[in-house]
C-alpha cells in the first residue's frame, strides 16, 4: 500500500508520517504579532532563515502580510516587494522546501516561480478563487487552514456550535475544492488563534485526534499564540514554555508538522516526544 503521507516538494521528498517536521516561521513584515519588524530587512530575513535551517527546520514559511488580529490587508505589489527577493535568494542557497504564506494567487504565482513549492493559505482557499488553479499549475502543495472571518474581524466575538466539527467540515470541503482543480498534495491546519476564543483553542487540542483522522497530514501553529498568554498571563516574548507544552501535546495527538518560531528548542521537544510516542529516538531526516 503506498504511503499517502510521502510528499514531494520539488526535488525534496519527506515522509510526513515518519517523524515530526518543523516549519520555521519567517515574517518579512513590519507588524506581525510576534516578531514584526525584526526580519523586515532582506538580509536579516535571509540570515534568520539560514539560522533556522541550521537549527533543524524542514521547511521555511515566508509571509509578507501580517495576519495578526485586527490587521489590514496590503496590496499584491507590496506583498511581492517584501517576499520575492527573499524567496529568490533562499532558493539559490538552500535545498529544503520554501513555503509562501499568502491568500493572494498573484503572490503565490510569483513565489512559486521564484522557488517556493508550498502555498500556505490562511483563508483556506476562500479569499482568492484562483488560488487552487495556480497551485495546481506549479505542482505546489497547498496548506488549507481554517479561519473564521478575516484577520481584521476574526477575533470579534467568534461563536461555534461545535468548533471541531465545523473545522472538520470546512477543511474537508476545501480540500475537495483543491483536489477538483488538480492539487495533489494537501496539508490541513485547524488555525489555532484564527477566529477562536481560548475555549475553542483548548478544545481543538483536546480533540485533535478527530482532525488527524481526516486522511491528510496535519499542521498546527501554536507558537507564542495568545491562548498561551491568557493561560499564563504573559506577553508574547515570554511564552516559550507554553509553546513547548502545546507542541508536545500536538505531537502526541498526531500532528505531522509544527509551525514554530524557536526552531532549535522545538526540534528538541519534537525529538523527545517522537521518541516517547514511537518507542525509539528519531533523529535522522527522512
Amino acid at each position: 500500500m503506498p504511503n499517502q503521507f510521502l510528499y514531494r516538494f520539488g526535488p525534496v521528498e519527506y515522509d510526513l508520517s515518519s517523524r515530526t517536521h518543523l516549519v520555521g516561521i519567517l515574517n518579512v513584515t513590519p507588524d506581525s504579532f510576534s516578531d514584526g519588524g525584526r526580519f523586515f530587512d532582506k538580509s536579516r530575513a535571509i540570515e534568520h532563515a539560514l539560522r533556522m535551517i541550521e537549527e533543524g527546520a524542514d521547511i521555511i514559511d515566508i509571509g509578507g502580510e501580517s495576519t495578526r488580529p485586527g490587521s489590514d490587508s496590503i496590496s499584491v505589489d507590496e506583498e511581492l516587494r517584501r517576499v520575492i527577493p527573499v524567496i529568490e535568494a533562499l532558493s539559490a542557497k538552500v535545498n529544503i522546501p520554501l513555503s509562501i504564506d499568502t491568500c493572494k494567487s498573484g503572490v503565490a504565482r510569483k513565489a512559486l516561480e521564484a522557488g517556493a513549492s508550498i502555498v500556505n493559505d490562511v483563508s483556506g482557499l476562500t479569499s482568492d478563487p484562483e488560488m487552487p488553479a495556480v497551485a495546481a499549475q506549479y505542482d505546489a502543495t497547498v496548506v488549507v487552514m481554517h479561519m473564521k472571518g478575516t484577520p481584521k474581524t476574526m477575533q470579534v466575538d467568534p461563536v461555534y456550535d461545535d468548533v471541531v466539527n465545523e473545522i472538520k467540515q470546512f477543511l474537508l470541503q476545501q480540500a475537495r475544492v483543491a483536489e477538483a482543480q488538480g492539487v495533489e498534495q494537501i496539508i490541513l491546519d485547524p488555525g489555532i488563534g484564527f477566529g477562536k476564543r481560548l475555549e475553542h483553542n483548548l478544545e481543538i487540542f483536546r480533540r485533535f485526534r478527530e482532525l488527524t483522522g481526516l486522511g491528510y497530514p496535519m499542521m498546527i501553529g501554536p507558537s507564542r499564540k495568545s491562548f498561551i498568554g491568557i493561560i499564563l498571563d504573559l506577553p508574547v516574548d515570554s511564552r516559550f514554555e507554553g509553546t513547548a507544552a502545546a507542541v508536545a501535546v500536538s505531537i502526541l495527538n498526531g500532528a505531522n508538522l509544527i509551525r514554530v518560531h524557536e526552531v532549535q528548542a522545538m526540534k528538541r521537544v519534537a525529538q523527545v516526544v517522537d521518541a516517547i510516542k514511537r518507542g525509539a529516538s528519531v533523529r535522522a531526516p527522512v
